[in-house]
């Protein structure tokens, strides 16, 4: 039996090509990059050109912007409690309901520290009340924290916009977008922007895991979360991982090269699997409403049917599906991004996240389409709400 992988947003293959561009960096080009050896030249030479490709990847002014990580959450945790750290005396932050735990978390934590946190809705198509998040801003506001697109429903929120109105209301405030799922999935440029942070995480986009990166605007202050040498300009000590970078730089060129085919071929391929799901099983409703969103996502409730049911169903059939963030899976709580978003206790547990590739097929698509509908069948069948269904299916 193949397997079928639509959990992209989980996590992804790593690339042939990535992997090629690793391999002389663990056996070769082994030195340490701060070392004034000739042996070291070449792993100096692979982080100074990596992080021109990031750089050139995120549409930044320059590569110096671009700070090496091990992953979106230490990106996120290295922006937030930086800027915060060298804004000790402004207590408030303004974020949404629908962040990536990683940055919800955080900033509940925040909560209990003494810092206000400002949490902006977001409506029943799961686009955010940008009024409501203006409105907020204050002297006092030391971050505002919107991520690019949801990890959930795929819904993407316009930061570049959010962030110039933000700055029209206080130029000190700064801004931070978690873009861990909007990287390789749509065009970012961030030097047209007014963004000051911005995380991304190379296992989103064909790189291994273990390894991000943190836009710094040129100017923005910042305290590390890592302290001790001087990598990374002082800004994150311990040694660069040269081997991991240098495969998150080649997925970040492979990444923009395929911009076209993600916003083409593979929103097509969604677009079918989301109609087919859709137009074959009755109890089926959209989660991803809103208009605006990555073309590789989906989110598709099924009604008075266990979500949890549904992968191991889908598993038995070859099938890699999630419930949720890959943070979250694990935990049997409903979806705080679709609670947020008003999606009603009938559907709430028995919705299902496809993410799709550029290494996804249409024979996939079509297997998925053929294999859900006799799935949700058998599960229909079991539902202690025999009643509700039959009024679905009459």
């Amino acid at each position: 039996m193949n397997l079928i992988y639509l959990d992209n947003n989980a996590t992804t293959m790593v690339a042939p090509e990535v992997v090629d561009a690793m391999l002389p960096y663990f056996t070769q080009e082994y030195g340490n990059p701060s070392s004034i050896y000739d042996l070291a030249h070449g792993a100096n030479e692979a982080v100074k050109i990596s992080r021109e490709k990031v750089a050139d990847f995120l549409g930044a002014n320059e590569p110096k912007e671009i700070i090496f990580t091990s992953c979106g959450s230490e990106s996120a945790n290295m922006a937030i409690k930086g800027v915060l750290d060298v804004n000790r005396n402004k207590k408030h932050i303004i974020t949404t309901r629908v962040e990536h735990p990683c940055v919800l978390n955080l900033y509940k934590d925040l909560e209990k520290r003494g810092y206000q946190v400002s949490w902006i809705d977001v409506d029943s198509k799961g686009d955010l009340n940008i009024g409501q998040l203006l409105e907020l801003v204050t002297n006092d506001t030391a971050l505002v924290s919107v991520m690019m697109a949801n990890n959930e429903t795929g819904t993407i929120y316009p930061v570049d916009k959010i962030s110039e109105a933000v700055k029209m209301r206080n130029p000190e405030t700064k801004v931070f977008v978690d873009g861990v799922q909007a990287a390789g999935k749509i065009p970012i440029n961030l030097k047209d922007t007014k963004i000051d942070l911005f995380g991304i995480s190379g296992h989103k986009f064909h790189a291994p895991k273990g390894v991000g990166a943190l836009y710094v605007k040129k100017g923005t202050m910042l305290s590390p979360l890592v302290v001790g040498g001087h990598q990374e300009k002082g800004k994150r000590a311990g040694t660069e991982n040269v081997p991991y970078i240098v495969g998150m730089a080649c997925a970040a060129q492979l990444a923009k090269d395929s911009l076209n085919d993600e916003l083409t071929r593979v929103k097509s391929l969604r677009d079918k699997l989301e109609k087919g799901i859709l137009s074959n099983v009755k109890n089926a409703v959209l989660n991803s409403k809103s208009s605006n969103r990555v073309p590789n996502t989906t989110n598709i409730g099924f009604q008075y049917v266990e979500g949890e049911l549904i992968l191991l169903h889908l598993n038995d059939e070859g099938i890699c599906a999630s419930s949720g963030s890959a943070c979250t899976s694990g935990s049997l709580e409903p979806s705080h991004v679709l609670r947020a978003q008003g999606v009603p206790f009938t559907s709430l547990h028995g919705s299902i996240r496809f993410s799709l590739s550029r290494y996804t097929t249409e024979s996939e698509i079509d297997y998925t389409i053929e294999k859900l509908p006799l799935i949700i069948q058998k599960l229909v069948k079991i539902s202690p709400f025999q009643k509700e269904l039959n009024e679905i299916f009459k």
